[in-house]
């Protein structure tokens, strides 16, 4: 087992962090798939070779991610935030892929440059905006438009 390989770039999409409260624009990150960091664990260790746990300390849910060394398994932990959807799922989901990123799994993603996208408004307290093309018509799939 090569634990550098789980350094390697995975696919990875694309969502919007922020809309500009100045100007009719939007900040988009890349991010992985917590599906995709399984199967990269599943390909580099094996799937009989990894796994993962979760804890609760306090209010902070963490997730860790042991991978089995020898008789041995190492375990490396950390905590994610809710997302606005789901929010125990997405706070289930963020921990595990933050535990990865200390194996290695998705750190490609923060050397990769913020891509930015043109709103079809400024962002106030009373609106929510959504991207749009260079043509005006709304951006459903930010992740193939950023991939053109």
């Amino acid at each position: 087992m090569d634990l550098k390989q789980l350094k390697k770039t995975i696919p990875h999409k694309w969502r919007v962090q922020s809309f500009s409260k100045n100007k009719p624009s939007c900040q988009c990150v890349a991010y992985v798939d917590a599906r995709d960091v399984m199967d990269l664990l599943d390909e580099v260790c094996g799937a009989e070779n990894w796994q993962d746990d979760y804890k609760l300390i306090g209010s902070q849910l963490f997730a860790g991610i042991g991978i089995k060394d020898g008789n041995d398994w190492i375990w490396k932990w950390d905590t994610g935030s809710e997302s606005n959807i789901e929010k125990e799922k997405g706070q289930v989901s963020d921990s595990f892929k933050r535990a990865a990123v200390k194996w290695g799994v998705g750190r490609f993603l923060y050397s990769m440059e913020i891509r930015y996208l043109k709103a079809n408004a400024v962002k106030t307290s009373s609106n929510y905006p959504y991207p749009v093309d260079a043509s005006g018509q709304r951006i459903w799939d930010i992740t193939k438009e950023l991939n053109k």
